[in-house]
C-alpha cells in the first residue's frame, strides 16, 4: 500500500505529512467530528450548553496522550468493521458521569458520517502541507526560470537532441505544472462537503432538524455545506484523489529531468546536497530528485484503486468504502513525500551553463539542420536531401561540400549558432512569470 514509519518516511519526504496520517491523527480527527457534532446540535437547542461542554471535556480527555489505547481500539473495531463504533462506546462511557445521556452522544449520526468527515479533516490537514510543498517547489523552479531565462541549452525530444532552447524555458514547464497542481488540489480540498446522513442517508433520526445540524456541522468543521448526504456518491473523494495524482505527476516531470540532467555524461545540473554511495566515493547522486520520483511513481496505482472503488452500492457500500481509508492516506503520503523531496531538490539546484553550452555543440551544428535547410531551400530544390546527407555523414554542416557549394562557411556558422535560434523561449518565460504574478490581462 504505502511506506509508513520512522525508517522510510524521512527518506521519501513523508515525515511532515506523515504526522497527520498516524493512528493518533485518525483518532483525533474522529473525536474532532464528534465534538463538532455536539456543538452543532447545541447551536439549535438539541443539546444544552452543559451537555455540549461535557462532551468536549470527555473528548479532551480521550484526545490526550494515552487517552485511548489505539491497539485495543483496533481490536475492538474488528466486529463492527470500523473504529467509530468502539470509540463512541468509550466516549459515551466518559460522558455519562458528566450528565450526558448515552443516546445524546453521536445522536443522529452513523459511523460513516464520522469516518468520512474524519477522513476529510485528515486529507485537509495533510493536504495543506502538500500544497505548501508544491508552492515551495514551484517558487524554486520559477526562480530558476527567471535567472536562466536566457541560458542556452539543448531541447531534447524522444531522447535525442532536437533544437536550441533555454534552461529557463524548461524550468517554466516545471513551475507552471506545479502551480496548476497546487491550485487544483487546494480547490478539491476546499470544496469537500460535510457528510451527515444518518443510518441510511435520510437523516430520519435527526428529523426535523437534520438539515440544520448538517449545515452547522459543516460550518464548525470548516467543510463545505452538503446539498445531500454522499455516502455512496464518492465524487468528492475522487476529486481529491485525482488531484493528488495530478500533483504527483507534476512532481515527477521535473524530478525525472533533474535525474537525467545530473548524469555524468550530461552534467548540466547538480543538487546542492547530493547523496553519496556506500561503495563509490566519487558519486554525487541527485538523491532528493530520485526519492521524489520514487514517491510519485507509487501514486498512480493508489489513484486507480480509489477510482476502482467508486461503485458504492445503494446506500452503504460493503467493501469499497472500507478500501478507501488507507488507500487515500497512502496516496497523500506518497504525493506529499514527492512534493517535499522535489522542493528540496530544486532549492539551491546548481546549474552548469558551461556544460549546457558544451552539450549544444556535440552534434557539430546538426541541431540547427532545420534552419540550414530553410536557408538552403531558397537556393536549391534539393535542400532537405543535401542537409540530411550531411547530418548522417557525421561531419559538421559547415564542412559539407554539398552545403558550402551554396552557402559560404561564415553564413553556415551563423545559421548553426544556437543562440540565434531560440525562438520565443525568453518571451515564453516572461509570459509565464507575468501570469504567475497576476500581471497578464
Amino acid at each position: 500500500m504505502s511506506t509508513r514509519g520512522e525508517l522510510f518516511d524521512p527518506l521519501f519526504g513523508a515525515d511532515r505529512v506523515g504526522a497527520e496520517l498516524s493512528d493518533e491523527a485518525w483518532v483525533r480527527a474522529m473525536l474532532d467530528v464528534e465534538v463538532a457534532l455536539g456543538r452543532a446540535q447545541a447551536t439549535i437547542g438539541l443539546l444544552s450548553a452543559e451537555q455540549c461542554a461535557a462532551i468536549e471535556t470527555s473528548v479532551a480527555e480521550l484526545g490526550a496522550p494515552g487517552g485511548v489505547d489505539i491497539a485495543e481500539l483496533g481490536r475492538a473495531a474488528v466486529n463492527g468493521g470500523n473504529p467509530v463504533i468502539p470509540l463512541v462506546k468509550i466516549l459515551r462511557e466518559r460522558a455519562t458521569p458528566l450528565g450526558v445521556e448515552p443516546e445524546l452522544v453521536h445522536q443522529g449520526a452513523t459511523s460513516q458520517d464520522i469516518l468520512d468527515n474524519a477522513l476529510l479533516l485528515i486529507l485537509r490537514r495533510g493536504g495543506s502541507i502538500v500544497v505548501d510543498d508544491l508552492h515551495s517547489a514551484a517558487d524554486a523552479a520559477a526562480d530558476l526560470a527567471r535567472i536562466h531565462r536566457e541560458t542556452p541549452m539543448v531541447a531534447r525530444t524522444l531522447g535525442q537532441q532536437a533544437l536550441p532552447s533555454t534552461f529557463g524555458l524548461l524550468a517554466t514547464t516545471w513551475f507552471t505544472s506545479l502551480d496548476r497542481a497546487a491550485t487544483r488540489l487546494g480547490a478539491a480540498l476546499s470544496a469537500a462537503p460535510v457528510q451527515f446522513g444518518g443510518a441510511a442517508g435520510t437523516l430520519a433520526a435527526s428529523h426535523p432538524h437534520g438539515l440544520r445540524v448538517s449545515d452547522a456541522l459543516a460550518d464548525d468543521l470548516g467543510l463545505s455545506r452538503a446539498v445531500a448526504p454522499w455516502h455512496t456518491d464518492r465524487t468528492p473523494i475522487l476529486e481529491i484523489a485525482t488531484a493528488l495524482g495530478v500533483a504527483a505527476a507534476a512532481v515527477s516531470k521535473p524530478a525525472t529531468d533533474i535525474v537525467a540532467m545530473s548524469s555524468t555524461e550530461v552534467a548540466e545540473v547538480a543538487e546542492q546536497n547530493p547523496g553519496g554511495s556506500s561503495a563509490m566515493p566519487h558519486k554525487r547522486n541527485p538523491t532528493a530528485a530520485v526519492t521524489a520520483r520514487a514517491s510519485a511513481r507509487r501514486a498512480p496505482g493508489l489513484v486507480a484503486t480509489v477510482l476502482a472503488n467508486s461503485d458504492h452500492e445503494f446506500n452503504r457500500a460493503g467493501g469499497p468504502w472500507h478500501a478507501e481509508w488507507e488507500t487515500l492516506t497512502g496516496l497523500l503520503r506518497c504525493t506529499g513525500g514527492a512534493a517535499s523531496r522535489l522542493a528540496t531538490s530544486l532549492q539551491g539546484l546548481e546549474v552548469d551553463s558551461d556544460a549546457m553550452a558544451r552539450n549544444l555543440q556535440l552534434t557539430g551544428g546538426h541541431i540547427l539542420a532545420e534552419r540550414v535547410t530553410a536557408a538552403l531551400a531558397h537556393l536549391t530544390s534539393e535542400a532537405r536531401g543535401i542537409v540530411t546527407r550531411a547530418a548522417r555523414s557525421g561531419s559538421r554542416l559547415s564542412e559539407s561540400p554539398e552545403i558550402t557549394r551554396h552557402l559560404d562557411t561564415a553564413r553556415i556558422v551563423e545559421l548553426t549558432d544556437p543562440t540565434n535560434y531560440l525562438g520565443h523561449a525568453t518571451d515564453l518565460v516572461d509570459r509565464a512569470l507575468a501570469a504567475r504574478r497576476g500581471e497578464m490581462s
